[in-house]
């Protein structure tokens, strides 16, 4: 095959146009990426034969070449500045899933509260690619056919470098917010966290339905079950009596000799008020 002009090393390699105000990369040596989310989209790209052509794209979204970079539903869609006067068009393309696909992923991270409360922080949990697993969906690609790879520069070789500029940005895209590779497929954070809200609500609402409230007014306001008796100092002694051994000094004492008297004083002041609890309690 003849080389095209702007792949033969007879002609020296073109310098992109500089570009005021672009994406530029955080990271400006090194791997892409701190979180495990993010390394694991790059092990995926890496096992898909993309990965090991991000080096191409460094140094362009080092340099901020990446003009605007928009993720939505199924599609990475960006502008990135080369050495022609006209930025290229650059569309990276996944399939999102549908409300039915969505809505077997809320229900099943909504019955665990630990990946709420990891969403809610702003965390991938690190088995949530199990929990697509289980309802038969894979969060990652599983294979290159199912990425759609698009660049209107003239380069024939897939991914161009200006393609894997973008790769490089959407992997630090997804290390500050895990959020962004969820929208890809379809479902963005406010979105997903409400749904699962109303997923758990329905499933709590469903195992506590009963009696109507009319019908249990007379016991509605009864404890369900005896409070438990107010708990008391072991032995008489002092709460930092019972803690294990601190070893740690503060101006060449030990912090439980300094924080004894504290202790001392708040039992001092407690004990006017709980023999006035357990005289009422008798009474």
């Amino acid at each position: 095959m003849t080389k095209r002009r702007y792949e033969s090393p007879f002609f020296p390699p073109s310098t992109p146009l500089t570009v005021e105000g672009g994406v530029k990369a955080r990271s400006m040596r090194g791997a892409i990426g701190t979180s495990w989310w993010s390394g694991r989209f790059i092990e995926v790209l890496e096992s898909l034969g993309v990965g090991g052509r991000l080096q191409r794209g460094r140094n362009y979204a080092r340099r901020g070449q990446v003009i605007s970079l928009d993720i939505d539903a199924g599609t990475v869609l960006a502008s990135v500045q080369g050495s022609r006067a006209k930025p290229y068009r650059v569309r990276i393309g996944m399939a999102a899933f549908g409300k039915a696909e969505w809505a077997s992923v809320e229900e099943a991270l909504a019955g665990n509260a630990w990946y709420a409360a990891s969403l809610l922080a702003g965390e991938m949990p690190a088995d949530i690619e199990d929990v697509f697993t289980a309802v038969g969906l894979s969060l990652f690609p599983r294979s290159a056919s199912e990425l759609s790879l698009d660049c209107s520069c003239p380069d024939w070789e897939v991914p161009c470098k200006h393609l894997a500029a973008v790769f490089y940005l959407l992997a630090e895209e997804f290390d500050e917010d895990p959020f962004r590779i969820l929208a890809w497929r379809g479902r963005e954070r406010e979105d997903l966290l409400g749904r699962m809200h109303e997923a758990d609500s329905g499933g709590r609402q469903e195992g506590q339905a009963g009696a109507p409230l009319t019908e249990v007014l007379d016991t509605f306001y009864v404890c369900p079950a005896p409070i438990p008796g107010q708990r008391r100092h072991m032995g008489g002694s002092l709460l930092v009596d019972q803690v294990p051994p601190v070893d740690v000094m503060v101006r060449s004492q030990p912090l439980v000799e300094v924080l004894r008297p504290v202790y001392a004083a708040l039992r001092a002041s407690a004990e006017p008020l709980e023999s006035s609890y357990t005289r009422r309690s008798s009474g």
